[in-house]
């Protein structure tokens, strides 16, 4: 039933002995949806989505998977669950199409490997063994595996590392039908703009923990936000002062200057004017409401994670 929660996971634990890698997380993923799970490295995802896999038990908490507990009802679910592996996986002297062909045996109404290998323009590469494949078409042929049995719930990580931009809006397509034929996709991705553009809901996780849930509109709600560039260095306190009150400026990276505050032609104006008695030429001056990459970063922090 489109809507009908395909993934429940409620109070997720995970140790790894003296680590706890997943801390008290929750959160639904509806059929006919695309929900990306968003954190950066070492934030729990992959320990979340191998649980709601099956591969590993919870220590605490509750996950089902289309009614079913992942890991006692295995058996029962696997048939119905795609999982795309970012890498690995598969014979290295296995050829593409006879792969499909192969699990699509296992499956009660497989979709056509022949129609599969054509969308994700494996077909020149269809005989190559794994080994052979480029990056690419290693990626799209995992994406084909885990969508040829056609499941009800696909699990998705990185499904668009490493294509050009022909494969990558062939993979966007893709997802799109998945969703208007009822399918729950659970996206895992770095790539902020495959989730703007593919997610009808968002849970974002850092440390263990969900930080946000909601759509990527109610997440990216706010005003506007005005951003310049200029010489480095900037005197952003005396910028600051010459702007209408409650604004605020900011200079990260160097030479790139973003003002809080309600972004109107008043506030084009006033930086205008300040930066002609200051001999500064402002480049780049942009008026956008903020992305989703904004919200995560100002979630999850700008310090690099191994």
């Amino acid at each position: 039933m489109p809507g009908s929660l395909a993934v429940e996971v409620y109070g997720l634990a995970k140790r790894y002995g003296a680590t706890t890698a997943v801390h008290d997380i929750s959160f639904t993923a509806a059929t006919g949806r695309v929900l990306a799970l968003l954190g950066p490295n070492g934030a729990g995802k992959t320990t979340t989505v191998e649980t709601c896999e099956g591969y590993r038990s919870p220590d605490a908490g509750r996950v089902r998977v289309l009614g079913l507990d992942p890991v006692r009802e295995r058996r029962l679910l696997a048939p119905r669950i795609g999982v795309m592996l970012q890498r690995g996986g598969v014979y290295p002297s296995a050829r593409p199409l006879e792969m499909l062909r192969l699990l699509a045996s296992f499956a009660a109404d497989p979709l056509d490997p022949d129609e599969l290998v054509d969308r994700l323009g494996l077909r020149e590469s269809a005989g190559t063994p794994y080994r052979r494949l480029s990056g690419g078409q290693q990626q799209r042929l995992s994406l084909a595996l885990a969508l040829v049995s056609r499941p009800a719930v696909v699990f998705l990580d990185e499904p668009t590392a490493g294509l050009d931009p022909q494969a990558r809006l062939a993979t966007w397509d893709l997802v799109r039908e998945l969703r208007a034929d009822g399918v729950a996709v659970v996206l895992t991705t770095h790539a902020m703009d495959d989730a703007a553009e593919l997610a009808d809901d968002v849970v974002i996780i850092d440390a263990g923990r969900v930080v946000a849930t909601g759509t990527p509109a109610e997440l990216t709600a706010g005003p506007a936000r005005l951003t310049f560039r200029a010489p480095p260095g900037l005197d952003v306190a005396a910028l600051a002062a010459a702007l209408p009150a409650g604004c605020g400026v900011a200079e990260q990276p160097a030479g790139h200057y973003a003002v809080t505050g309600a972004a109107d032609p008043a506030l084009v104006s006033a930086i205008a004017a300040w930066c002609a008695d200051h001999g500064v030429l402002a480049g780049d001056l942009t008026v956008a409401r903020r992305t989703l990459e904004d919200v995560f970063l100002e979630l999850t922090g700008r310090e690099l994670r191994v």
